[in-house]
């Protein structure tokens, strides 16, 4: 079987300068990778790549990115929409600011289900209520009714989740889904990602900068360092017994909270 997502030897420029540089990586179905690195390490222009979000002056300039077998990076922009919501999601670093500041969070749901499939108001309320429940979200329809300035940075965070989440997609790209949550919140999101992929399938780029995260949800994990491949592996291979040298530093500078006899 072909793999889900496949990247080949990709590097990625702005304006002529490499961010990414030969970086390769295979994601079967149902797979979770994990993508790791110090910040500017070039692990959210991956997703970006895949998504077409590079902007006028991103550009992948070698290598391939393949879809079940089809290259994202030759696809225009209403091929690649085809894509996009139904089969791969994307949950954004920020998801506050990647929704409508005027718009309610329910009026923003429904568009984008409605885009794909024929649905009701009602039938996507209650289906982004199903979801919102068990990401901590029990009031879903006062965060249904409200405006993204009116909720907390985390709840924005879980919307957008929710968001991402709720087409079933085959594949889920997630830039730092977990960074605006407290730890609380971020466990009822792993169990959600968790049984996505449970009962979906469901395939997951995960980029992170939280090895717990990564070592609750990854099977392979890629570690990158200035855009360049540092480490690529299992999860328990690369996590507990690394062998190339940034990537001890790396899980080194893990912190980790002890108490002694006298705390």
């Amino acid at each position: 079987m072909e793999p889900l997502l496949m990247a080949e030897h990709v590097t990625i420029c702005y304006h002529g300068k490499p961010v990414v540089q030969d970086v390769s990586f295979r994601l079967e179905p149902g797979e979770i990778l994990g993508v790791v690195g110090e910040s500017g390490s070039g692990k959210s222009t991956i997703i970006k790549a895949i998504m077409g979000l590079l902007g006028g002056g991103g550009m992948v300039t070698r290598g391939d990115i393949w879809y079940k077998g089809q290259n994202m990076v030759d696809m225009s922009e209403k091929e690649r929409r085809r894509f996009l919501g139904p089969e791969i999601g994307l949950i954004f670093q920020d998801c506050k600011a990647a929704l409508c500041p005027i718009r309610t969070i329910g009026a923003q749901i429904y568009e984008s289900l409605s885009e794909h499939e024929k649905i009701t108001k009602k039938e996507a309320f209650e289906r982004a209520g199903e979801l919102m429940k068990k990401i901590g979200l029990e009031d879903y329809l006062r965060v249904l009714n409200s405006y993204p300035f009116e909720l907390s940075g985390g709840m924005n965070q879980r919307v957008g989740i929710c968001t991402a989440m709720m087409m079933k997609p085959s594949l889920l790209l997630a830039d730092e889904p977990t960074s605006a949550l407290d730890v609380t919140v971020q466990k009822q999101v792993v169990e959600e990602m968790k049984l996505m992929r449970k009962d979906y399938g469901t395939a997951m780029l995960l980029v992170t900068h939280n090895i717990g995260v990564v070592a609750a949800l990854a099977d392979q994990v890629l570690v990158l360092k200035n855009g360049k491949m540092m480490d690529y592996g299992t999860a328990d291979r690369v996590l507990h017994h690394p062998e190339n040298e940034y990537t001890k530093t790396l899980m080194n500078s893990v912190l980790y909270l002890r108490r002694n006899g006298n705390a």
